[in-house]
């Protein structure tokens, strides 16, 4: 396991299984329809229970699904997490897409969601890396420089003292 601090908040990165992390919010690499799917989003919705896919699809109901790059939260039914964000990364094709900055929003957007509802822990997968085929060492280059740079923002309500990539 590899730590370092960011500010006052304590980032770690170890390889383990998201469904078992205990803390206030996991992050859920869903697709955009948020139906479940392979993966760590099955193994999230499979662990967790129905009753993620039931507000799944009330979201769905509201929104129509999740578009790449933004984040939406439920319960975390069975799992020891109180909440999953659900987010959506870019399928890689290439780089020539804008795949950086839509995963770079991925992480944005579900600290931001996080802070809004007042977690103190989240645990993010691997976003994109599997199916969605983006490249593991530069989306690992993505996702930390992203996390730092909204930590550097010094956000007023921001109480998130331990971030965790769990891989």
């Amino acid at each position: 396991m590899k730590t370092f601090k960011i500010g006052r908040t304590s980032v770690s990165v170890f390889i383990g299984d998201i469904t078992t992390w205990t803390g206030d919010i996991i992050v859920n690499a869903a697709n955009s329809g948020l139906l479940g799917g392979k993966g760590v989003d099955g193994a999230i919705h499979s662990a967790g229970g129905p009753e993620i896919m039931e507000q799944c699809m009330e979201i769905r109901k509201q929104q129509g699904g999740c578009p790449p790059g933004n984040a939406v939260i439920t319960g975390a039914g069975r799992l020891p997490a109180q909440h999953i964000i659900h987010t959506v990364g870019p399928i890689w094709e290439g780089g020539g897409r804008r795949e950086e900055h839509t995963l770079a929003e991925c992480y944005r957007n579900s600290l931001l969601l996080a802070i809004e509802v007042g977690a103190r822990s989240i645990a993010f997968p691997n976003i994109s890396t599997g199916i969605y085929e983006y490249p593991k060492a530069p989306a690992c280059d993505v996702a930390l420089k992203a996390v730092t740079k909204l930590l550097e923002e010094d956000l007023p309500d921001n109480r998130l003292d331990r971030i965790d990539f769990v891989c």
